[in-house]
């Protein structure tokens, strides 16, 4: 199922074959087609040829001369073998010193360390890969990694241009060459703030923000005076211990752009990441048309916010509205099912609210509206399916490893019997651990065969997930990988991707000290499933429990909060009723009812967004999911169907805040192309459409075209102190974190890593030579040996 072949041609003009241990290659394979050209012109000089040699004096030279054809086409064909034995290889170590300003609240002292690792006799290189505010470190790395070698950073690790940590220690880890680092003591204060909440909004919607004061501080319990404003008036002013943060909500009551500027009073290294600048963009409440006949109460909380129309169904025209929400409606009353779906595919967004009166109520299965919804009705909830553990035993998961046992086995527990269910492990290949079968009659074996996996290797998430592609063959289900994420993600999201294609669903569990989450998240979702941590697998009860293991929580559960409708949510509600709905494949499970039904679904349909709410009251009201802090939930909810709020407006339509340095896109919409754009140049990009490109060189607030942007400092002093991406890197390569003083570590762990047990070469064209030369020498010497004693005539024989 997982084999590798023994055989095979590298190169179109090189060739190697496996003999156990022993590797035998030819670097010019095309030299031995002249064996058999030689063959015949030996035999024919020999044998056709003149002389009066009798025939055994003749066989003897044919033995003789193509045993030294054989040799000499042999040597010139290149041969060597490649075999493992002990080395002591070539010990030395790279330097690569990190001097860009983030580094400077800390003692480097690099070339003090090279010197004390050189005394160890090793030999050092010293090369500085960063300086001044950019921080290339993946770009450097993996300029710098050579085969089999150590190199050590010594940084603090925060990458702001180029290629990631991980990517490079990928690349490192490929060559066998250990990545490690040395992070330096913070020596000076140095503090920085953020401020972040939405970019765009509307008018009279509550909008809630995160100033954040974070840093490093060679002390404890050091402060900074944090100071919020908007728009020139403070609105927030507060003490805050570093790292720390303060939460305030902003409701703004006019267009435009509103300007936020987050102050921190603080006496460290540096002063301009101690301002912060963020522009909120405020348009007219979005137009929605609110479809009902029940008179609910969620019809006065959209007004509130929104711009509402109100009808009894859907009419031909939906052209005026940026979504459309039905409440509680039957099938056949819906209305104009056409124009909704054509909306929808066009762009517009659709929120169905559930209640007594629809989805498996009103009719809704084999209707034209359900194909539009991410939802089907009847069997919400314990659905068997095919389920693939696909756990990472790679070198990077080894100090993890009984974690990644601990999940895989806690989340093995919360599934149905009804579910068939395989495992893989995987490294850099993929090995089956147990067919797919029913779990359960075979629960126990698959716990104590999860016990058994032993780690080692190197990562490979694709070749995981392709594995457990291979368990399913061909049938549709879920793929639950357990990693802690930490490989390259593009390889491993493009076969999720194709696995979402074929009805194959990705959840990924993050495991470890300090998981990839962005990694395992953009794997989950390239398949359209789910990225949990570790201690969410009881959300697995939710999905596949099963009827005998269904899931029995308390009140509404969120199952994704990583999704833009439920990130940061908090329920509190319990409606107490639920439609009998469940999720179609593709679709984002976002919230649970207490039983486990899905309560609230999203997906994507065609270029519009759908959002259901299948959660109801006794009285077929949306009951406390309208009240604080629940609220948030039908808002965002709300607000994601709508999309774009100016997707029909004109002039400037899109301008993000952006740092020092960093160009940003300037997006307009309107007849004519701008000229009046501060000696910008605007490329058509679309019918109506114009884009051009502007790079600040100043911190604060600029315009282009009287819209305004934040321009704040560059990333090179947002990050201080050690970075846990370097930590996972080194990790990753079986690297080492060492301090500024450990220099004869560093030096032994070179020794050991290059020496042991390694793959050797060795080239015998040398030898082959050799032997053919003294062949032919001997039999040359032999021969005129005959001659000199007179057994032979030399005028008669062929010498």
């Amino acid at each position: 199922m997982f084999g590798v072949a023994s055989l095979s041609l590298a190169l179109p003009l090189a060739w190697t074959t496996q003999f156990g241990e022993w590797t035998l290659g030819f670097e010019r394979p095309l030299f031995l087609l002249a064996l058999p050209v030689a063959l015949l012109l030996a035999w024919y000089l020999i044998f056709r040829g003149g002389g009066t040699a009798g025939s055994r004096s003749r066989r003897l030279l044919f033995a003789s001369r193509v045993f030294v054809a054989f040799l000499l086409v042999v040597a010139a064909a290149g041969p060597y073998t490649i075999t493992t034995r002990q080395s002591d290889g070539d010990p030395r170590v790279t330097l690569l010193v990190d001097e860009s300003d983030s580094t400077t609240v800390t003692e480097t002292r690099a070339e003090a360390l090279a010197t004390r690792i050189e005394d160890e006799g090793i030999p050092v290189t010293v090369s500085t890969i960063a300086r001044g505010d950019e921080s290339p470190l993946g770009d450097a790395l993996a300029a710098n990694v050579r085969p089999g070698g150590t190199v050590v950073l010594v940084s603090d690790g925060h990458v702001t241009r180029g290629r990631d940590l991980q990517s490079a220690a990928e690349l490192a880890r490929s060559l066998n060459a250990t990545v490690s680092a040395v992070s330096p003591e913070v020596s000076q204060r140095e503090e920085y703030v953020t401020l972040n909440g939405p970019a765009k909004t509307s008018v009279g919607v509550e909008n809630a923000f995160l100033a954040q004061v974070q840093g490093v501080t060679p002390g404890e319990n050091e402060s900074a005076e944090l100071v919020v404003e908007v728009d020139g008036e403070e609105v927030q002013r507060e003490n805050v211990t570093v790292p720390g943060s303060v939460a305030f909500s902003q409701t703004f009551e006019t267009n435009g752009t509103h300007e936020l500027t987050a102050r921190i009073e603080s006496d460290d290294r540096f002063q301009s990441n101690d301002v912060f600048y963020k522009t909120v963009r405020v348009v007219d409440p979005p137009k929605i048309l609110y479809v009902s006949r029940g008179g609910y109460p969620f019809e006065e909380y959209l007004s509130g916010l929104y711009n509402v129309d109100t009808a009894s169904e859907v009419p031909a025209n939906l052209s005026d509205y940026y979504a459309v929400v039905l409440q509680d409606v039957p099938a056949d009353e819906v209305g104009n099912v056409d124009s909704l779906q054509r909306f929808v595919i066009d762009g517009g967004g659709l929120m169905v609210v559930g209640g007594r009166n629809s989805f498996e109520n009103g009719e809704y299965n084999g209707s034209r509206l359900a194909s539009t919804l991410p939802v089907t009705t009847g069997e919400g909830a314990g659905q068997s399916t095919n389920l693939v553990f696909a756990i990472d035993v790679s070198g990077s998961a080894e100090e993890g490893m009984t974690v990644q046992k601990s999940v895989a086995l806690d989340a093995l527990s919360q599934l149905g019997g009804d579910n068939n269910v395989g495992i893989v492990g995987f490294n850099y290949q993929a090995y089956e651990v147990s067919p797919l079968r029913p779990l359960d009659r075979n629960r126990g074996r698959m716990e104590d065969l999860i016990r058994r996996l032993q780690p080692g290797g190197a990562t490979d998430i694709a070749i995981g997930l392709r594995g457990a592609a291979q368990q399913l063959d061909g049938r549709r289900g879920t793929v639950i990988l357990i990693s802690d994420g930490h490989d390259r993600f593009e390889d491993a999201a493009a076969v999720s991707e194709e696995l979402g294609r074929n009805g194959v669903r990705v959840v990924t569990i993050g495991t470890g000290e300090s998981p990839n989450e962005r990694n395992l998240r953009t794997i989950a979702r390239a398949s359209g499933g789910n990225y949990l941590r570790a201690d969410e697998t009881s959300r697995l009860r939710i999905l596949f429990g099963g009827a005998n293991r269904r899931y029995a929580g308390d009140g509404l559960t969120i199952v994704d909060q990583n999704d833009f409708v439920t990130a940061g949510v908090e329920l509190t509600a319990n409606p107490g009723e639920v439609n009998d709905v469940s999720v179609r494949q593709g679709a984002n499970f976002l919230v649970a009812s207490e039983d486990g039904t899905p309560a609230v679904a999203s997906w994507r349909y065609g270029l519009g967004r759908v959002v259901t709410v299948t959660s109801f009251g006794g009285d077929g009201s949306l009951d406390g999911l309208l009240s604080s802090p629940d609220s948030l939930l039908l808002t965002k909810a709300t607000n994601y169907v709508i999309g774009d709020p100016e997707r029909e407006a004109t002039g400037v339509i899109d301008l993000q805040d952006t740092r020092v340095g960093e160009p940003v896109t300037v997006v307009y919409r309107g007849s004519e192309r701008p000229t009046d754009a501060q000696n910008l140049t605007f490329s058509s990009v679309g019918p109506d459409t114009y884009e051009a490109s502007v790079t600040p060189t100043e911190q604060g607030y600029a315009s282009v075209l009287n819209a305004s942007f934040g321009v704040n400092y560059p990333a090179e002093y947002g990050g201080f102190g050690r970075s846990e991406r370097l930590v996972s890197a080194v990790r990753s390569t079986g690297g080492q974190m060492y301090s500024v003083n450990d220099a004869a570590a560093i030096a032994r762990d070179a020794r050991d890593h290059a020496s042991g047990v390694q793959p050797v070469r060795d080239d015998w064209a040398w030898a082959f030579a050799l032997v053919a030369f003294l062949v032919y020498l001997g039999e040359v010497i032999a021969r005129r040996l005959q001659v000199y004693r007179g057994r032979t005539r030399s005028e008669g024989g062929l010498i």
